[in-house]
């Protein structure tokens, strides 16, 4: 069985970019590392760019090495292709988690969603969410309430989602 990323987390960021990543966090990216027990320190890709608006992605190696089978099964020369590669693969970041369970983010990617003191990662199931704390807030507020005021008034969200062992 396949663990998944659950959870949101507040984690502080220093000068140098360097943040935590929670246990429950760095346990699903072992898991997802195919080095790894072998090698104690799991690795993990950044996605980034401005198609991801506010925040960061942060997948597994299994996780990123089915998005690129998925690239790898377009057209070869395509414009879907190469506008896939260049969007996903070219704006990825691999890195390993370090021995005291922080990762370093570049500045170029702290500059991209205005991280500075205090990050929010936020599962997502197959990969999680890196963002500036207060837009998260900001951003994660307004979509709840505007989709919220758009449901019944005993809206359940397992109603999102086929019941398990269904199609």
């Amino acid at each position: 069985m396949v663990l998944s990323f659950r959870g949101e987390f507040n984690q502080k960021v220093d000068g140098k970019g360097r943040m935590s990543i929670p246990a429950d966090f760095r346990a699903v990216l072992a898991d997802g590392d195919p080095r790894c027990p072998e090698t104690p320190l799991p690795r993990v890709v950044v996605l980034h760019g401005p198609h991801l608006k506010n925040c960061l992605h942060a997948y597994t190696i299994d996780a990123m090495a089915e998005i690129e089978e998925g690239i790898r099964k377009l057209p070869r020369g395509s414009d879907a292709r190469k506008r896939a590669s260049r969007m996903i693969l070219g704006k990825s970041w691999d890195t390993e988690v370090d021995k005291d369970g922080r990762i370093v983010l570049p500045q170029r990617l702290r500059q991209q969603i205005g991280l500075e003191g205090e990050a929010v990662m936020v599962a997502m199931g197959d990969y999680f969410e890196i963002w500036n704390a207060a837009t998260y807030e900001e951003v994660e507020a307004a979509e709840t309430a505007a989709f919220l005021e758009e449901q019944d008034g005993d809206f359940d969200p397992l109603t999102l989602i086929d019941p398990p062992g269904e199609d």
